[in-house]
Formats: C-alpha cells, sequence, structure tokens
C-alpha cells in the first residue's frame, strides 16, 4: 500500500482550504469565487494537490464537481485540521484578551425568532465584549461550518441521535402548528377542519426539510393532496410577511406562531408532526469560554419560556475525556386527523 508523504513540504494549507470549499461549492466556479482567484488557479492547485496525492478527488461532469471516495475521506480530514487551526487561533486570542471572546452560532427557523436573540441578550447583559456572531443556513450547511470549525454550536432542529463525530442535546420539545395571519377568514372560526383550507394558497418549507417530508406522509395519510397553490421558503421574515398581508396558510413551530400576534393559530390537529429543538456540537472539540456562557443561557433561557425541561447538564458538553451519550429518538403520538376522503386538493 503507498502512503502519500503529506510532510515533505508539497502539501500546502492552501490545498485544505480548497477542498473543503470546492465540496461545499460543487463548481470549479464557485470555489473561485469564494476563494477570490480565478478558475485556472482552482484547477492547478487541485491537480498540484491530487499529484501529491496520488488519487482523484473529484468527478468532472457537466453539473460540476462530484467527490470521489478518496475526495470524501480527504475532506474530512482537511476539515478536521482547519477545525483545529481555528480553534487555536481563537485559544490564542482568548488567552490575551479573556473577556472578548468569541462565539459563532449556526440555526435555521426554529430557534432564531426568540430563543437566539433572548440568550443573547441576557448574554450581552453579563459580558457585553463577547462577541456573537449568528449564521443562518440549511442543515447540511450547518454541520459542514461546525465540522470545519467556522461554528461552535448549531441550535435547532434535532434530527439525529448523538454519535462519534457529533453531540446533540435538547433543550425543549416543540410542536408544529398551522397557522394563519391575524385577519384571515379562518382566524375567527373556533372550528376548523383540514377539508376547510381547500381553495386557499399555502406556504411550505423547502423540499430538503424534514418539516416537509412530514407534512407530505402528513397531508397523504388524511387523504389530501400537497397544496398545488403554494410558495416554498424556509425563511421566517418572508413567512411572517405573507401570513400578514395575504389570505396564505403555513405551519410553524408554536413557539413562534405564540409570541406574534399578528399570527393566529388554527385548531388543527398536528400532533404527528413535533421535534426536539437543542444543540449540535463537534464531540472532540473543547468549548471556549463564550460559547459555554452561551450555552448555559440557552438552558435558562428555554426554561424561562415555559418550554418542556431541557436534557442538558454541564457533564454533557463534550471535553477531551467525555464520550457523546446517544439521544433516544422522542415517543410521539399518532396523528389526531381521520382520513378525510379521496385525495381532494387542497
Amino acid at each position: 500500500m503507498h502512503i502519500p508523504k503529506l510532510l515533505d513540504g508539497r502539501l500546502k494549507l492552501r490545498h485544505l482550504v480548497l477542498v473543503d470549499v470546492l465540496s461545499t461549492q460543487g463548481t470549479v466556479i464557485g470555489a473561485a469565487r469564494e476563494l477570490h482567484v480565478t478558475q485556472p488557479v482552482v484547477t492547478r492547485s487541485l491537480q498540484d494537490l491530487e499529484q501529491v496525492l496520488g488519487v482523484a478527488l473529484y468527478e468532472r461532469g457537466p453539473r460540476g464537481l462530484t467527490p470521489t471516495d478518496f475526495g470524501v475521506a480527504f475532506t474530512a480530514h482537511a476539515r478536521a485540521v482547519l477545525s483545529q487551526l481555528s480553534q487555536a487561533a481563537r485559544h490564542i486570542a482568548e488567552i490575551a484578551e479573556a473577556e472578548r471572546g468569541t462565539v459563532v452560532v449556526g440555526t435555521h427557523l426554529t430557534g432564531s425568532n426568540l430563543l437566539i436573540p433572548r440568550a443573547i441578550a441576557a448574554l450581552k447583559a453579563e459580558r457585553p465584549l463577547v462577541t456573537v456572531v449568528v449564521r443562518e443556513g440549511g442543515t447540511d450547511m450547518l454541520l459542514a461550518e461546525l465540522e470545519s470549525g467556522r461554528l461552535d454550536v448549531i441550535v435547532g432542529r434535532l434530527t439525529s441521535p448523538s454519535d462519534e463525530r457529533l453531540v446533540r442535546r435538547t433543550l425543549y420539545q416543540e410542536s408544529v402548528r398551522v397557522v394563519v395571519g391575524a385577519q384571515h377568514p379562518l382566524a375567527r372560526r373556533p372550528d376548523v377542519r383540514l377539508e376547510d383550507l381547500a381553495g386557499y394558497p399555502w406556504i411550505l418549507p423547502g423540499v430538503e426539510t424534514v418539516l416537509r417530508r412530514e407534512l407530505e406522509t402528513y397531508f397523504l395519510e388524511n387523504g389530501f393532496e400537497l397544496p398545488q397553490n403554494r410558495v416554498e421558503t424556509t425563511s421566517f421574515l418572508t413567512v411572517r410577511q405573507l401570513l400578514v398581508e395575504t389570505h396564505n396558510i403555513a405551519v410553524m413551530p408554536e413557539l413562534i406562531a405564540r409570541e406574534d400576534p399578528r399570527i393566529s393559530t388554527l385548531p388543527i390537529s398536528l400532533k404527528r408532526i413535533g421535534h426536539s429543538v437543542g444543540l449540535t456540537l463537534q464531540a472532540d472539540r473543547r468549548l471556549n469560554p463564550a460559547t459555554t456562557a452561551l450555552i448555559d443561557i440557552l438552558r435558562r433561557t428555554a426554561r424561562d419560556l415555559s418550554l418542556s425541561p431541557a436534557d442538558l447538564s454541564p457533564a454533557d458538553l463534550p471535553s477531551a475525556d467525555l464520550p457523546p451519550a446517544a439521544l433516544p429518538p422522542a415517543a410521539l403520538p399518532p396523528a389526531g386527523l381521520p382520513p378525510a376522503g379521496p385525495a381532494p386538493a387542497l
């Protein structure tokens, strides 16, 4: 077995950055744009790296680059190295200025509307010189950012248990509700059934989300087709404004719906659709003081919001000698609506 020599000076740090960006972007054009270099520079650097390793990292196709098995493996190692270097730089800075740490949080719709803003406000009240950076994105993008060290923690929906790479800890359990704007004709009705929603436009989460797949299953089990008159988005600001200004119907986490007086919750059961909101961290990374402080405040904030008890304790946080513990999947009751007939369209 031939083992490439990676410490003979030919492998550069820029090569690690390159495969991280290429695996994320999927095209030479996208990588060149993000790295602020020309496409020939990206192509030449990739060729140099593949020559060092002696294998092809990507397959070239009309739609861009697809990582080979070698590419997937090397990208994971590259991101681990970049993560360690990023943490080293942060560690040095925090030692030099202990009260000026930085915590970088990744999030999406769940948690971004109320939990994170309140936790940040509480953290800044205690440590005004700590910098908090919040980045929104899809699950896959946020996980890649976490693994590469560009995020310290992800706050949002938990869809998998902990494993050897990632620690996932629950902050609270949250249900999902059918909602409309306060001016919607259905908002004033005390009894609304699923079939009453036919004829109204819908706002649905994107096809890449777990909630979208759950809603498709829910419609199917209750004998309805997926709404054809729909907008697809995961932007809370877009959803909220459409609800306020139009007669659209949407589905969103209960906490978001109940905190906005311009949004009304309809009395339709979605018992089967719910989720755990919590933290995702790297299992083998020590937390910096700013991240530890924010996690503690996130726990307190979740309790203050009168939500379900959190299962996170200081002992759950990853450290050098503490392996991650798997979380059992939440037990969800069956759907509350009976079948409504032969597939009417919503």
